[in-house]
């Protein structure tokens, strides 16, 4: 029972990750109707602006760890409104395969430039800071980790403020407007671009904050620590239905629970590909997802 508890909660941690990045996939196609490939790479830009930010906001306490946290989010939020603006918006009226093409190319351009030594972080692994005072708390033979629980506690409170803003703000009421219909929306006084600038800044600055509680947990970060997380992230917002949030988060855990107790197993060589098993089969029985409604699209 004790080992099942602690899978449990390392699966739960992991999942909160994932659960933050999946919601950026999800909130960008929710909007857009395409797949941002390079959010993956705003995950891995979250970690190293933590990584050169901690020293500077005084990691090591709460209120040190926190500010690295919140002004990482912020670097990552003006980062994907620069994305959407420089690649996104010229290609709005154009096919969505060529926006898809493009999100990649944005993906492999961040994550070269991030390779550049003179240019970037340069391709060599770095140890990531302490961002919080760090203990072990033992409940009988279960021992749980202060910065498991920090993962916890901040994504049940950005899963709460992002539930605070899409259904209690006008902006909100303005990202769900432009998600059902995009022409209404502009008719009755909707600014679209602005609507879809903070969509951008809001899922990046999740996918941030998945970048740092990321590190937390496993505190080496290099230039293409994105791509196994954003691709499973990817996954999670799948599995929870493509364009619904609560979907997204339920996908993450999900994802999580199921990577960590398979780890514990000896199929563990296949952790990995374990998710894009769970992708195959969702697209096979419910392409719709576990929370997600069938669209009808018109052609």
């Amino acid at each position: 029972m004790t080992e099942f508890l602690q899978q449990l909660i390392n699966g739960l941690s992991l999942g909160a990750i994932y659960a933050l990045i999946a919601l950026g996939y999800t909130m960008v196609y929710g909007v857009l109707r395409f797949i941002n490939f390079a959010h993956s790479d705003v995950f891995m830009i979250g970690a190293y602006a933590g990584y050169y930010l901690a020293p500077k906001l005084g990691a090591g306490s709460l209120v040190g760890g926190l500010a690295v946290l919140f002004a990482a989010m912020a670097v990552c939020a003006v980062l994907g409104v620069i994305i959407e603006k420089l690649a996104y918006r010229p290609l709005r009226n154009r096919s969505t395969l060529t926006v898809l093409i493009t999100a990649i190319g944005v993906s492999l351009l961040i994550q070269n430039v991030a390779q550049n030594q003179k240019l970037g972080f340069g391709p060599n692994p770095k140890a990531f800071p302490r961002l919080f005072p760090e203990t072990n708390l033992h409940f009988g033979p279960l021992v749980v980790s202060s910065n498991q629980l920090i993962v916890l506690g901040v994504t049940v409170v950005l899963l709460g403020a992002l539930w605070w803003i899409v259904h209690r703000t006008r902006i909100g009421t303005a990202m769900r407007a432009l998600s059902f219909n995009a022409t209404a929306a502009s008719l009755v006084g909707i600014d679209n671009d602005a609507v879809i600038s903070f969509t951008f800044a809001l899922g990046s600055a999740l996918a941030g904050a998945g970048g740092i509680l990321y590190a937390m947990n496993y505190p080496s970060i290099d230039p293409l620590m994105g791509t196994l997380p954003g691709l499973k992230a990817f996954v999670a917002a799948v599995l929870g239905g493509i364009g619904n949030l609560p979907g997204a988060a339920l996908g993450g855990l999900l994802i999580g629970m199921v990577e960590t107790f398979v780890s514990g197993t000896r199929a563990s060589t296949f952790r990995d590909a374990i998710a894009f098993a769970i992708l195959i089969l969702i697209l096979l029985f419910r392409p719709a997802g576990l929370l997600g409604k069938v669209r009808v699209e018109k052609v």
